[in-house]
């Protein structure tokens, strides 16, 4: 099978990718990140910025779309920083409604409000010494941000119906899926909070800006369900992972694991196969071909690329109709004998797994 650019890194073959499973352990070693899995120039720029930022105390504010690995990567910089023995508190803003959110963050004196039979700490207050993740800043209302503001200040906060001031050594990591600028040129967001976060900015990629990625996270999901679940899924067909690299993971890395998870428990030994995956990664609209293939400084070759993209074209019409190869024909506009011809070229055959 011949090798396409699928971002800008070359890559061998899918079912190299797939098999082998050492390059996985050489990837953990190399970078120590024992869940965030990624050879692509886009994910070595991420675990070269967290090498240089995780050992100081600068806020750090980190942005990609919901299912890139916000949580994974501020866990990380806890771990590899000078405060790795002390709390790693992770807070998600959006998931908790205005009203409690306060109490969650600062803590709250007994009879505060109606149901505060005690009292109780906040996240900042129980991170003393270590660090707070504020996931999904940008859904925190314009009251709190002023309060969370005077915590990055001045490293103080009074806790909800307490007059007593507490002061804390945090360092904060926030992160949300927002445009801050944007939120802020709208209203929505502080200005002076937003340059108070936007000390150190790190950008998260999605996983279709990194897609020579696929491989290598589809192979270690498979190895952590198959040891949860007691499975024995030896890989996937070259054929499924081509649909896997093609498909635009609307849900990022997340959508990517809650599948293999799933097809691991279903099909349960032998390889996982096109007939295996959902509906949206064989349908036609389930794909996100790129129409602009980027450059590496080595270059691509040409032939190579035009005729893994017809390769690709051809193997879609097959599945969507079920290898019935007139109506195959008719989505491509070609005759069958020419449809035939091409097939026989490719080496293409029906998946068996």
């Amino acid at each position: 099978m011949e090798n396409v650019a699928y971002d800008q890194d070359p890559a061998p073959a899918p079912e190299v990718y797939v098999k082998n499973t050492l390059v996985l352990e050489k990837l953990k070693d190399e970078h120590r990140f024992s869940d965030i899995i990624g050879q692509s120039a886009r994910m070595r720029e991420v675990f070269g910025l967290v090498d240089k930022v995780a050992d100081c105390d600068s806020t750090i504010l980190i942005n990609g779309e919901t299912g890139t690995g916000k949580g994974l990567v501020a866990r990380a910089i806890h771990q590899r920083s000078k405060r790795q023995n002390a709390p790693f508190v992770a807070i998600n803003c959006g998931a908790i409604p205005e009203n409690l959110l306060e109490s969650e963050l600062f803590g709250h004196v007994r009879g505060a409000f109606t149901g505060a039979t005690s009292s109780k700490l906040g996240k900042f207050e129980i991170a003393h010494g270590g660090t707070i993740f504020l996931d999904e800043i940008g859904d925190m209302s314009p009251d709190l941000q002023v309060k969370v503001l005077k915590v990055l200040e001045e490293g103080e906060f009074e806790q909800v119906g307490g007059s007593k001031t507490i002061t804390v050594d945090v360092r904060v990591i926030a992160a949300t899926h927002r445009d801050l600028v944007q939120e802020v040129q709208n209203g929505n967001f502080r200005q002076d909070l937003f340059y108070r976060l936007y000390v150190i900015p790190l950008p998260l990629p999605s996983l279709r800006e990194r897609r020579s990625d696929i491989p290598f996270l589809v192979s270690y999901f498979i190895e952590q369900f198959n040891r949860k679940n007691n499975r024995k899924v030896n890989g996937v067909s070259p054929e499924a992972l081509e649909m896997m690299v093609v498909y635009s993971w609307p849900g990022n890395v997340r959508e990517l694991k809650n599948l293999i998870e799933r097809l691991v428990v279903l099909k349960g030994s032998g390889h996982i196969g096109v007939r295996d995956l959902p509906p949206e990664l064989k349908t036609q609209n389930g794909y996100d071909t790129p129409q602009v293939i980027e450059l590496s400084e080595e270059g691509i070759c040409l032939n190579s690329a035009v005729t893994e993209f017809e390769k690709a074209l051809i193997l879609q019409s097959l599945e969507k109709t079920k290898w019935v190869k007139n109506k195959a024909a008719k989505l491509l506009h070609l005759n069958r004998t020419t449809l035939v011809e091409k097939i026989k070229r490719h080496q293409l055959q029906p998946c068996s797994v």
